[in-house]
């Protein structure tokens, strides 16, 4: 039996990490472990600014990582699944373990083939009003 990924089951799964590979997504991803918060406390917490929490948050909201509830002016925002919560323990768990040559890792740059590839993380978002 083949175990092989279906190559649109491979392409979403690259799109998933590449909306995960900013340090400032996953610094919210990791700020919204310990429960919702809105923008303010976000900012806060990550030491990010307005603009930049606004901006990482559409992304993750339009990718389906972090849901949002509207309470009068304030809109908090939380992990969208228990699962974000435990590949982002398990993503440390492999940093510490067999990982350890991450840091050292230099990819090569894109092939000119690939520059059209759309970031799963520019916006507009039509999906972005969704609440959970």
């Amino acid at each position: 039996m083949s175990t092989a990924i279906a190559p649109d089951l491979s392409q979403l799964t690259a799109r998933l990490f590449r909306g995960l590979g900013d340090p400032s997504r996953l610094a919210l991803l990791e700020t919204l472990q310990g429960g919702e918060a809105n923008v303010g406390d976000l900012v806060e917490q990550t030491g990010l600014s307005q603009p930049s929490v606004s901006t990482h948050l559409a992304c993750l909201l339009g990718c389906g990582l972090v849901a949002r509830q509207q309470r009068g002016r304030f809109a908090f925002y939380r992990l969208s699944d228990p699962a974000i919560s435990t590949m982002l323990v398990l993503a440390r768990r492999l940093l510490t373990g067999v990982a350890t040559g991450v840091a050292d890792c230099d990819s090569p740059p894109m092939a000119a083939s690939n520059t059209n590839f759309t970031d799963s993380c520019r916006g507009p978002f039509p999906a972005a009003t969704r609440s959970r």
